[in-house]
């Protein structure tokens, strides 16, 4: 499940990196989009070995387990979340203005 996550993160990552070049948005905005992108990635990332040590560290204690895996998941959907509404604040003025053209 976390691999599809990952994936998904990167291609949606890069896709928002490809958008940059193509509307040639700004310097400051392609290290914006690059800080993102690798900070939701480093999330995932940590999700996925928080995880993996709550698995083998919590054979009876199911409930608190099932709450420290919400809690890190919560943090990789706020990060993602977050760097949607920066992406859209950067493209979608630009996706008007190619619209209205």
């Amino acid at each position: 499940r976390t691999q599809r996550n990952m994936s998904i993160h990167l291609t949606l990552g890069c896709a928002a990196l490809l958008l940059g070049v193509l509307f040639q948005i700004s310097q400051i905005e392609i290290i914006m989009l690059i800080i993102l992108v690798s900070f939701v990635m480093a999330l995932e990332l940590i999700n996925t070995a928080m995880e993996e040590v709550v698995n083998m560290l919590s054979i009876n204690k199911k409930i608190r387990a099932m709450f420290a895996k919400d809690v890190s998941a919560a943090a990789v959907l706020l990060a993602s979340v977050s760097a949607l509404i920066i992406g859209v604040i950067i493209f979608l003025p630009r996706i008007i203005m190619l619209l209205l053209r």
